[in-house]
């Protein structure tokens, strides 16, 4: 489309008082759906604004929330009160989008992490999405804190919960074989290096909450995998996926690493999203 998506940043404040940042990407004309994006544990929006823009060129009303402590926003870096609360922050942000535009299809895509978020929703806060779509995301981890760490992690949440530990992603060649996005991530003044340790337990107890979330999720779902991921496990991710009580379409894609946002200009994954959605709306 010849013209370029308007973008804009706007504030939204949960009802616990916290305020969190999202990125808007305003299609041309009215929109034919709405797209909301959860970012990974280390990344945040400002990861993907190329795809985003591509999106809203399709006439997707784009969202990109920057969950609580990260991306954009500085207050309470790496922390959250729990995993409900995150899945309230983004089901209330859902609530007043959909208030604000009723008729307007949802679909929640969650990246990575971000995916855990997407499918524990379902089970929480069932009805605010009409379809997921699931990129690479961490529902079974193979990068994660060993023994002792988790030991540690467990001990402090309940004696030092706002304790810092790093988080074991901190080697951009994780997410992508790009040179030049390895540099990108190894720059980024956003992204997040450290969370407490209230949180990385509260990603612990989500992994738990996910194994009854499974049987909640009734909505179609889109699973994109990349080959040569390397925080993800594939193979059982695609059997957890499989059962869902729903329809779900998974593509694999040949050669690729983690983050699909640093695969070569005109990879197909932003067209297959696309085209998924639109035989949805």
């Amino acid at each position: 489309m010849s013209s370029a998506p308007a973008t804009s940043v706007t504030a939204f404040r949960a009802s616990d008082g916290y305020t969190f940042y999202a990125r808007r990407y305003h299609p041309v004309g009215a929109p034919r759906a709405r797209l909301v994006f959860l970012h990974g544990i280390r990344s945040h929006g400002g990861w993907y604004t190329r795809s985003c823009a591509e999106f809203a060129a399709t006439g997707c009303d784009v969202h990109f929330l920057d969950r609580r402590g990260s991306g954009l926003n500085t207050a309470h870096r790496g922390d959250a009160p729990s995993f409900r609360r995150l899945l309230d922050d983004v089901a209330e942000y859902l609530q007043a989008q959909r208030a604000e535009r009723a008729g307007l299809p949802t679909f929640v895509a969650g990246v990575s992490w971000g995916g855990k978020l997407a499918v524990g929703l379902q089970y929480r806060k069932p009805g605010l999405a009409d379809g997921l779509v699931l990129l690479c995301p961490g529902l079974v981890p193979k990068v994660k804190p060993g023994l002792a760490v988790r030991g540690l992690v467990a001990l402090a949440s309940r004696l030092r919960p706002k304790r810092l530990f790093p988080i074991p992603l901190n080697e951009p060649d994780l997410f992508t074989a790009s040179v030049d996005a390895q540099k990108f991530i190894d720059a980024d003044p956003h992204g997040l290096r450290l969370a407490t340790a209230r949180f990385l337990f509260n990603s612990f107890a989500l992994d738990v909450y996910l194994r009854r979330a499974a049987k909640r999720v009734k909505v179609p779902v889109l699973l994109t995998l990349a080959e040569h991921d390397r925080i993800i496990v594939n193979a059982p991710t695609r059997e957890y996926v499989s059962r869902f009580p729903t329809e779900t379409t998974v593509i694999e894609y040949a050669g690729t690493h983690h983050t699909l946002e640093f695969e070569p200009p005109g990879h197909p994954w932003v067209r297959d999203v696309a085209n998924w959605i639109d035989a949805r709306v």
